[in-house]
């Protein structure tokens, strides 16, 4: 018999304090079976197995991360929105160390929910850009740098893979800095050289 109050709600906010305390990549249905205290089979009334649950992990942790992003930017716009945002993205990214890599998961297009979450957390990122006179093609290769600069900075300093003697803050504000730097000075569309 199911846990009472157990629902597939509850199940995903679980895994997900789970993710935080064992790692993203060490969870399991059985170790999530056992936190809710129920036999491994109920545990399927509500998800339908590891890849079903990695997704509603991603669709719940990529929501969460785009509220984050959004609060940030709010009445913000160009270097300060532009910090801001990068601030709470890696503020969430540790907070949050074992959901943060569900947040990389690309949205499953039969996850109305998932799909919503990426948009509105790369809207926000889009948003910023307008504010530095990016838009169209150029916008998605802004977006993709900022995405790398952030996701690996976070990712490096969560391996602790950040060994030099300076301070990790002040590499990351230095970093911004030069996306800033970056984005002011995009080319525009008549700049660009493309191949021939």
């Amino acid at each position: 018999m199911p846990r009472a109050g157990l629902n597939p709600d509850v199940v995903v906010r679980e895994a997900a304090r789970l993710a935080d305390e064992v790692g993203y990549h060490r969870l399991t249905l059985a170790a999530l079976a056992n936190r809710l205290g129920v036999a491994l089979p109920s545990l399927y009334k509500h998800v339908k197995g590891a890849d079903a649950l990695g997704q509603k992990l991603a669709a719940l942790a990529t929501a969460e991360i785009a509220n984050e992003m959004t609060t940030a930017a709010a009445g913000r716009s160009g270097d300060e929105a532009l910090r801001a945002v990068a601030a709470a993205y890696r503020a969430y990214a540790r907070r949050h160390p074992g959901r943060y890599p569900a947040t990389q998961r690309v949205p499953d297009p039969a996850d109305p929910a998932h799909l919503a979450a990426g948009e509105r957390a790369v809207g926000v990122v889009y948003a910023i850009l307008r504010g530095y006179g990016i838009g169209g093609d150029a916008a998605v290769d802004a977006v993709r740098m900022f995405r790398a600069a952030v996701h690996g900075f976070v990712s490096l300093e969560a391996a602790g893979d950040f060994g030099l003697p300076r301070e990790v803050d002040r590499s990351f504000d230095r970093m911004i800095s030069a996306l800033s730097v970056a984005f002011r000075s995009w080319p525009t569309p008549e700049e660009e050289i493309g191949p021939d």
